[in-house]
């Protein structure tokens, strides 16, 4: 059973993992375009392989869901390697079951992690020193899920119900220095990227539990949203089982000076650091690769004709918005806000 980790993290020995993204066609093509090349610019001496999963054409899509072939030839000259999945559970209903499903695909016992496609790598994956028999994913959330309702269950009856249901340890978990029924005190992660010793153990757990939960509803969760939660409820509960949980990386690396989860590029010039802004142009504006990125809209606007500055003069980032609702609303009233 997994154990709460706290304290300050200890660096582990330096193993070089596989990276893996999901993109297809449309938006996440453009974005895998960027991670690729990102950390290319970012970490030219990373000697791991990039692995972009891509789900393949099957009933659980309306359409054929694989790249381009220029996409698919321009992420091979940046050392990508595309491999395919199968999409057996989830597909277009739940795009978000891709970051599960893909797993299966990668290599077995070779230590992996696993990021969104909307991020950039800003420096050497070398330094964040992953302790791989500690999992561990992105602690840059907000309180989304549960959702708790007036005379509904509260946060400690709602996750134990969930570390019942796998036999796991609830109370290992918790985060002792946060108060009772207040989110932070639970084990919860944003799903923008984690990490483990193997993709194949990782992967079949996490699709154990997701399809466990989605099929055969706890009491707990009956008004409870799991659409798009479902893969950030499961998660802790993976981590925990495997051996990991909350802080097991050194502070400041991973959603700091190493990665930046973007999420959306209005979001990136808002909020992000000076050098997520300057990566991000730096890698989009060369001619081979704005071929390529100029059709996707945000990154027309954005970066090619300049909205982004308009954006990130808007913001004071030592000083910004406590919550993410209000930055986007400044956006779309400026009418600078798009996906």
């Amino acid at each position: 059973m997994g154990t709460a980790t706290r304290g300050k993290a200890a660096r582990a020995p330096n193993v070089v993992p596989n990276v893996v993204i999901v993109a297809q066609a449309g938006r996440l093509q453009y974005e895998a375009l960027l991670f690729a090349a990102s950390l290319r610019a970012s970490d030219p001496e990373f000697s791991g392989r990039l692995f972009v999963a891509e789900p393949q054409p099957g009933p659980l899509w309306p359409g054929d869901p694989r790249l381009p072939a220029a996409v698919r030839s321009a992420l091979a000259d940046l050392g990508a390697e595309v491999v395919g999945f199968e999409n057996r559970h989830f597909g277009a209903a739940y795009p978000h079951g891709n970051k599960i499903e893909a797993l299966s695909a990668l290599p077995k016992g070779e230590p992996f992690v696993f990021f969104d496609t909307d991020t950039l790598i800003l420096g050497p994956l070398s330094q964040v020193g992953f302790d791989f028999d500690r999992p561990s994913a992105s602690m840059r959330r907000e309180g989304t899920w549960p959702v708790i309702e007036l005379y509904g269950p509260g946060y400690t009856q709602t996750w134990r119900a969930l570390y019942d249901r796998f036999g796991l340890d609830f109370d290992s978990s918790l985060d002792l220095t946060q108060p009772d029924e207040y989110w932070e005190r639970y084990l919860y992660f944003n799903a923008g990227w984690f990490f483990g010793p193997c993709p194949v153990e990782f992967g079949a757990r996490f699709l154990r539990y997701a399809l466990s939960v989605r099929d055969d509803p706890l009491p707990e969760l009956v008004c409870q949203p799991l659409d798009p939660w479902l893969d950030q409820v499961v998660l802790p509960l993976v981590i925990h089982a495997l051996g990991g949980g909350r802080d097991t990386l050194p502070p400041g690396l991973l959603d700091g000076s190493v990665s930046c989860h973007y999420r959306t590029l209005p979001l990136l010039y808002a909020r992000e650091s000076d050098r997520a802004v300057a990566v991000l142009e730096a890698v989009a504006t060369p001619n081979p690769m704005k071929r390529l990125l100029r059709d996707h809209e945000p990154l027309r606007r954005m970066v090619y004709q300049g909205k982004g500055a308009k954006a990130r003069a808007l913001f004071d980032r030592a000083d910004l918005p406590r919550h993410e609702k209000v930055i986007r609303n400044t956006l779309r009233r400026e009418g600078l806000w798009m996906r």
